[in-house]
């Protein structure tokens, strides 16, 4: 059984003035996803800018949105690193909070290869009994997880049931739809391909674009999964506009910088991420208005 089917919410982490976690904010964050029809909590992301948080501050988060959850929803802990070390330990932890399902990225700056990536995440997982998703995002990583190794991976090893891909690349996720003969939950993790993985057999988003519309974003993956493919990708391309300004800067600048516009108050970024530019600001301003969401 999936993890989650429809739309998670790959959530911002909100600081402080003082650039603390702002854990109050975050349970505001958390009932507000909830309350608006998303599917699923992904903790510790990109998105949560898992990479400049403390070891303590990550399992803090996990710990946070585990209790504050309390079961509504699943909650997905994001515990990749470079470090297969590092990796289960942040695994081994997020279970005993109870997490619901782990996502592992590949390592980054590493570059393993694809007898590494396999060691990698089957040591991982032989540490947990919990449900595992991999997390295929070459652009960030330069590390390409193939579709053969995933084919192994989900054959061999009985707690990696999916995969966030975002290598962007169409042909190859139907090769690894073909060689999993579908015996794996796909998600997408780009929010401008959300139909076009539906449609080769995805259950659902692991979403950027959630922070600022959940309900939209739910709505994509359900009328598709009921069967209405034309309003889904009405829906699909309808967004598209905003989705392409949430990532005209790197994520999770453009995505801060609309909830702040929205009222969010989820604060600033940690270095060496910055704020987002004049320029690609008007265009994500004039992108949230066209959609009828509200600024503040």
């Amino acid at each position: 059984m999936a993890i989650f089917t429809g739309a998670g919410v790959a959530i911002v982490t909100p600081f402080n003035e003082n650039m603390e976690v702002n854990y109050d904010k975050l349970g505001e964050l958390l009932d507000y996803q909830i309350e608006n029809g998303t599917d699923s909590i992904i903790i510790c992301g990109t998105t949560g800018e898992a990479s400049t948080l403390t070891h303590e501050e990550h399992l803090e988060c996990i710990r946070y949105t585990v209790d504050k959850v309390n079961k509504r929803i699943p909650v997905i802990a994001g515990t990749g690193s470079n470090s297969t070390d590092t990796a289960i330990y942040l695994s081994k932890e997020a279970e005993k909070y109870g997490a619901d399902g782990l996502l592992l990225v590949t390592p980054y700056y590493n570059k393993a290869t694809q007898k590494g990536l396999t060691e990698h995440f089957t040591d991982i997982a032989g540490e947990v009994d919990i449900p595992i998703i991999l997390y295929n995002v070459p652009s960030r990583t330069g590390c390409n997880l193939l579709p053969k190794t995933v084919a192994g991976l989900v054959k061999d090893v009985d707690n990696i049931v999916g995969i966030k891909e975002a290598s962007g690349s169409i042909s190859q996720v139907a090769g690894l739809m073909q060689l999993t003969q579908g015996d794996i939950d796909l998600y997408s993790g780009n929010d401008d391909q959300i139909v076009p993985l539906l449609s080769l057999g995805g259950i659902g988003v692991i979403s950027v674009l959630s922070n600022i519309a959940p309900k939209a974003t739910h709505d994509i993956v359900l009328n598709y999964l009921n069967g209405n493919v034309k309003l889904s990708c009405r829906q699909q391309l309808e967004y598209l506009p905003l989705i392409d300004a949430l990532f005209c800067e790197v994520n999770p600048i453009p995505v801060k910088k609309a909830m702040n516009l929205m009222g969010f108050n989820v604060g600033g970024l940690r270095k060496p991420l910055t704020d987002m530019e004049p320029e690609n600001t008007e265009k994500l301003v004039k992108e949230i208005k066209a959609r009828g969401l509200n600024l503040i």
